[in-house]
C-alpha cells in the first residue's frame, strides 16, 4: 500500500489537530456524561452537516418513541417522502460511539437508504455505555425495539418479511449480535450490514496487527478503545457473550456486507469476522476502503470514500430485499475493493 493511502484524509487530520481528546484513562463518570452530551449535541447539529453530510431530500426524518414493557426507547425514523400505502422493508439501524453517539449523526446515510431503497429506517437511540450501563443493555435496546417493530408491523408500515439490520462501530457489533439472536429466535433477516464493526471484546481484543499499527488513529485510538472495553464488559461478565467472533454457531445467518476502512484499529476484527461467517457457510462480502478511517461513513464531508461505501450498501440491500427469500442462502466469496 502506498504512502498516500496510509495517511488519513486531509480533513480528518485537520479536524484532529483542532480537537483535544479527553484523558480517557482517568475520566470520571461525571466528566464522561458531560463529554457525551457535548459530543452528541455537536454531532446532531445542522452546522456540523458540512462534516456529517446533508440528509437526502427524498426522505422525512422524525424522532419517535417505542414503548416497551419496562422502558421507553427513542428512535429516529426515516421514511421516503413519496409513496403509497404499501408496506416497506425495515432497516433497523444502530449508531456507533459506545459511550457517546446519537442516531442523528447518521442522518446522511439513513435518509439516503430510506429514499433510495425505498425503506423505513429506524435508528435506535440506545443507552450509552456508562459505569452502570454495559453493552448488553444497549444490545437489549436494539433487540427489543426490533421485536416491537415486527410485532406492530402494520402500525409502522413495514413488511415483516423484509427486515435487515445495520450499524457502524459499536452499532455494527450490536447489529451482528442481533443477527445471531434473530436466528436463535426464528426471525429471518434478509441481510446485515456491519461497518467498521468491533467483533472481539475478549482478552485477545488488542492482539490484532491493525490494533498496533493504527493505535493512534485520529478517529479511534487505544485509550478510547480501552475505556470502551472497560465499560462494555464489566467485571464478572463473560466477554464472549458480546463478541460475535466467539459465537458458537455462525451458520445460517443473514447474508452480510462487512465494510472495513483500512486505517482503522478495528480493521482486522472486521476482516476476521467476514472470514468466520464464510467458514460457517453464511454468505458474506468484505469491502475494504483504502485510506479511510474509522467512522468514515458518518463523515462524508471529510472522507470521500464514504460515498462509495454508501452506494455499495444501498445496492447490496436493494438486491437482498428484492430477491426471493429462498435465494438468500447462496454463499458468496469475500470481495476486497
Amino acid at each position: 500500500m502506498n504512502d498516500a493511502t496510509e495517511r488519513p484524509p486531509r480533513g480528518i487530520r485537520l479536524l484532529h489537530a483542532l480537537q483535544k481528546d479527553p484523558d480517557w484513562p482517568s475520566i470520571t463518570a461525571e466528566e464522561l456524561a458531560v463529554v457525551s452530551v457535548k459530543a452528541n449535541r455537536k454531532a446532531g447539529s445542522r452546522l456540523l452537516r458540512v462534516v456529517t453530510g446533508f440528509p437526502d431530500r427524498g426522505a422525512t426524518i422524525a424522532w419517535q418513541e417505542v414503548t416497551l414493557p419496562d422502558r421507553v426507547v427513542g428512535v429516529r425514523v426515516y421514511r421516503p417522502s413519496s409513496g403509497g400505502d404499501a408496506a416497506l422493508p425495515l432497516v433497523l439501524h444502530v449508531h456507533g460511539g459506545g459511550f457517546v453517539g446519537t442516531a442523528s449523526q447518521c442522518d446522511w446515510g439513513n435518509s439516503h437508504l430510506a429514499a433510495r431503497l425505498p425503506a423505513v429506517v429506524v435508528s435506535v437511540e440506545h443507552r450509552l455505555l456508562t459505569e452502570d450501563t454495559a453493552l448488553a443493555d444497549a444490545l437489549d435496546d436494539a433487540w427489543d425495539v426490533l421485536r416491537h417493530l415486527v410485532s406492530h408491523a402494520a402500525e409502522w408500515g413495514i413488511d415483516p418479511a423484509r427486515i435487515v439490520v445495520a450499524g457502524e462501530s459499536t452499532g455494527g457489533l450490536i447489529a451482528a449480535l442481533a443477527a445471531i439472536r434473530a436466528k436463535a429466535s426464528g426471525l429471518r433477516l434478509r441481510a446485515q450490514v456491519l461497518v467498521n464493526p468491533a467483533a472481539d471484546l475478549t482478552a485477545t481484543m488488542h492482539d490484532y496487527p491493525s490494533m498496533a499499527k493504527y493505535a493512534d488513529s485520529p478517529t479511534l485510538n487505544t485509550p478510547r478503545l480501552q475505556l470502551f472495553h472497560r465499560l462494555a464488559v464489566p467485571p464478572g461478565t463473560d466477554p464472549r457473550t458480546v463478541s460475535p467472533l466467539y459465537a458458537d454457531d455462525l451458520s445460517d445467518l443473514a447474508p452480510a456486507l462487512v465494510v472495513v476502512p483500512t486505517l482503522d484499529p478495528l480493521a482486522d476484527q472486521g476482516r476476521r469476522y467476514a472470514e468466520r461467517l464464510l467458514e460457517s457457510g453464511t454468505p458474506a462480502r468484505l469491502s475494504e476502503h483504502p485510506g479511510a478511517t474509522h467512522a468514515f461513513i458518518t463523515m462524508p464531508g471529510l472522507v470521500p470514500q464514504a460515498k462509495a461505501a454508501r452506494a455499495e450498501i444501498t445496492e447490496f440491500l436493494r438486491n437482498r430485499l428484492t430477491e426471493p427469500q429462498s435465494a438468500q442462502g447462496i454463499t458468496t466469496k469475500a470481495r476486497v475493493r
